[in-house]
């Protein structure tokens, strides 16, 4: 028998943990958004600091020397920039902690179900590895590549504690009746999680070129820059169209066969008001400029996006029709 109070407390501070990265996520793309990445150009100080100035008389005089020998072109200090990236790096480091603490709490798995803590061990490393990574993006000068693959990994993180909470629970999901459904609706989901992987990759794609538009404009004029803006930028726009009929294909089956009161019901609900406000947010990035406020936010919500397609996904295969459903995939 598992000791409930340690098992609840494992998930508590698991789904903690998920709400946390999400945050991160949305730190980061304030991060982004607002040309913070460079507000520390070293790492894991912060101009040399553990804690970073709040002025440039704190700095050395020849500070701009320093920091060009290393390759960067451009160090001017502000303390906005820096603080925001300093944060950031606060934030990833809560985000290590409370794995650890997760990683803790999950050996009331180990005589019954052995998955669950090595999965969440293995994201003790991914956070690790996400850590070093993201000093390469900043010794990278912030290469596009390497900012890309930052955040996919962020998605991978965000997907295994998805999983080793609703892993954990699964006793509760077999209870959960889904005969109604289709059979095909994991497949579709699959093709739908794979196009939202596909859509951020893209949306990476777009927020470099808008980086470089906006080097060029000086950072003024947004009303322009999308006269300039790349063929990337028109597919991305066209290919929410298909994300959309997609997951409304999905919610409608889902709503159509489950009471209200269904949790893959409620879920399934959010999920379509999220694909609709991730829309709609690209709407006013596109006709108002590319606004910095919106970026963090259209950002966010694309990853929440996944992370609930996962968790109905991850549903799906628990339910006590998971066998009908595995036999028909």
């Amino acid at each position: 028998m598992i000791d409930s109070k340690a098992a609840r407390r494992f998930r508590q501070i698991g789904t903690i943990t998920i709400i946390a990265v999400y945050i991160l996520i949305l730190i980061g793309g304030i991060v982004r958004a607002s040309g913070a990445g460079m507000g520390c150009p070293d790492w894991p100080t912060c101009f040399g600091q553990l804690v970073p100035p709040t002025d440039e008389s704190q700095l050395p005089a020849n500070y701009h020397e320093i920091y060009a020998k290393r390759g960067y072109a451009n160090t001017d200090f502000n303390p906005v920039k820096t603080w925001t990236e300093y944060l950031n790096r606060l934030s990833g480091v809560t985000i290590g902690l409370l794995i650890m603490l997760t990683v803790w709490y999950s050996r009331v798995y180990l005589k019954s179900d052995k998955t669950v803590f090595y999965l969440s061990l293995s994201v003790l490393f991914l956070v690790s590895f996400q850590g070093w990574l993201g000093s390469v993006v900043v010794a990278s000068n912030l290469h596009p590549f390497m900012i890309t693959l930052h955040m996919l990994l962020a998605m991978t993180i965000v997907a295994l504690l998805i999983y080793v909470i609703a892993r954990s629970q699964r006793d509760v999901f077999t209870t959960i009746d889904t005969g109604n459904l289709p059979k095909n609706l994991q497949t579709a989901l699959i093709i739908a999680m794979g196009m939202t992987l596909l859509q951020v990759i893209m949306g990476t794609q777009v927020r470099e070129a808008v980086d470089l538009i906006a080097q060029n404009h000086q950072y003024i004029d947004r009303q322009y820059w999308r006269d300039d803006f790349p063929i990337i930028f028109y597919v991305h726009r066209t290919f929410s169209a298909f994300i959309l009929f997609t997951n409304a294909w999905i919610v409608w089956k889902i709503i159509s066969a489950l009471s209200k009161n269904h949790l893959l019901f409620r879920f399934s609900a959010g999920l379509l008001a999220l694909v609709v406000s991730a829309i709609l947010i690209g709407i006013t990035l596109d006709r108002l400029g590319m606004p910095p406020a919106a970026q963090p936010i259209h950002l966010l919500i694309a990853n929440l996006i996944f992370g609930v397609q996962f968790f109905i996904f991850i549903c799906l295969r628990y339910t006590k029709n998971a066998t009908i459903y595995q036999k028909h995939d």
